[in-house]
């Protein structure tokens, strides 16, 4: 007998964490972050409900923080063993880790300047860039489809999810005494079928046990040909109302897909902007790991970026200005109309975007695109609800931009395609939702009891589940 508990994105986006204990070996699926409002990342200080030490493994499905973010700290509270993921989840981790020490430390620094003056205690940073390097030299890599024992009686596969460049789902074959054996499959987070770049999710056809991801388990996302044409509309109408165009795009995976889309409207002519800025350092890396792994994007758009840029993603768009120095970034500034500015954070709770909008969101002819999910207690979210004043960079500014949602750009499967991948299993597993809101899970197990016939369920924080 194995069993689960689920330690993190229980009825929640972030902070994906589940322990697996089978054949008096334990096994971490996914060390995650929590993101959004101050008191849920305040969690991200709490020790582990567990003894990391005694961890004889940890399996990554991919690189997003919310999935990987805690790593450092588990390393710095005691574990020494392997980090399995992919190659190319190996490469952006490297790149996420780095960039959110470096943020931990600073903002550390920064709170304690006040806390010395104040008199109060002094923090230490969440983890440092030594816990990082430590972490990162415990990872190994195996490609998708290469089946490996992790540990005494555990195998391990991954499987292509199409989410982010290296995302995977996980199925985690347990054998136990007498030749019997149970098969644990985690979506992961699953990849919207229309997405570029990216390859289909896998079709897994059996699990006993199935942790799937539920972020859109609400909705469908709006047709893709919609959705391009809207954002055509949207650009074409910032150029002539002679207003710049702010991207908050996450640095890996949906960074890649704008440039992308962008650079098929420069193909074809019809994207009347002359410049796009990048305008975030870590956006600019993940851009450079996509195209050293080109050969893993799709047929169809590996071919043409082949044929009209190079096989990387600057060539495609060679209207692209990468600024990744504070004083290139500050320069666009001086530039009031006629651009198209890509910056993060994706949920505008902090990076370059923060100070672009200090420059822009005041401005009516200002056009404001959010192309991704906003988690609860972001500033992304508040602007999305129909907030009309915030305070941003020490300031209080009125929100004048016109605000737009592509929800068709989302790299999460809506509805549907979440059923549609479950459906292709030949018989019911045993089913838990996983990383969506409360509400959000309970539509989508509705939806699959009324649409398959099975009953899916919404585990509890700490909740303990035997398979």
């Amino acid at each position: 007998m194995a069993l689960l508990t689920f330690h993190g994105a229980v009825q929640q986006v972030t902070g994906s964490c589940y322990l697996i204990d089978a054949n008096g070996r334990k096994v971490l699926l996914e060390c995650g972050m929590t993101q959004g409002f101050r008191r849920d990342e305040a969690h991200n200080r709490n020790r582990f409900p567990f003894d990391p030490s005694s961890l004889d493994a940890v399996v990554i499905s991919h690189a997003h923080l919310d999935h990987s973010g805690l790593l450092p700290k588990l390393a710095a509270e005691g574990y020494r063993g392997s980090v399995y993921l992919t190659p190319a989840s190996r490469s952006l981790l490297e790149l996420m880790l780095k960039d959110a020490a470096g943020l931990q430390e600073r903002d550390t620094e920064w709170e304690n300047r006040w806390r010395q003056r104040a008199g109060k205690a002094l923090l230490e940073p969440l983890y440092t860039q030594t816990d990082v390097d430590r972490i990162l030299g415990q990872c190994q890599t195996l490609e998708h489809e290469q089946p490996t024992e992790i540990t005494q009686g555990i195998e391990l596969r991954f499987h292509e999810a199409g989410h982010i460049l290296g995302s995977a789902i996980v199925e985690m074959l347990i054998h136990e005494p007498h030749n019997l054996m149970r098969r644990l499959v985690f979506s992961g987070d699953l990849g919207n079928s229309c997405s570029p770049l990216l390859h289909d999710p896998s079709v897994i056809r059996e699990a006993d046990l199935l942790l799937m991801e539920s972020t859109y388990g609400d909705r469908d996302h709006r047709p893709l040909e919609d959705t391009l044409d809207e954002l055509k509309s949207i650009l074409k109408d910032a150029f002539e109302a002679g207003g710049n165009v702010l991207f908050p795009a996450f640095a890996v995976g949906r960074t890649q897909e704008l440039l992308y889309y962008l650079g098929k409207f420069y193909q074809e002519g019809s994207l009347k902007q002359q410049v796009v800025f990048l305008d975030s350092p870590m956006a600019i890396a993940a851009t450079a790991i996509y195209d050293r792994y080109h050969q893993q994007f799709n047929h169809d758009d590996k071919t043409a970026i082949e044929q009209h840029g190079k096989g990387d993603l600057k060539h495609w768009l060679p209207i692209l200005r990468c600024t990744p120095t504070p004083d290139e970034s500050i320069a666009i500034n001086r530039i009031g109309s006629g651009a198209i500015i890509i910056a993060g954070a994706g949920m505008c709770n902090g990076g370059r975007i923060v100070h672009h909008f200090k420059h822009n969101l005041w401005r009516d002819n200002c056009h404001v695109v959010f192309p991704g999910f906003q988690a609860k207690g972001t500033l992304g979210r508040r602007l999305v609800d129909g907030e009309k004043q915030v305070r941003i960079v020490h300031q209080s500014l009125a929100v004048k931009a016109q605000l737009h949602t592509l929800g068709g750009f989302s790299a999460h499967a809506g509805q549907s395609q979440l059923i549609d991948w479950l459906s292709q299993f030949e018989r019911s597993p045993e089913i838990y939702l996983v990383h969506g809101e409360l509400e959000k899970s309970q539509l989508l197990a509705a939806a699959i009891k009324a649409r398959l016939g099975w009953q899916a369920n919404i585990p509890e924080p700490g909740e303990q589940i035997a398979f």
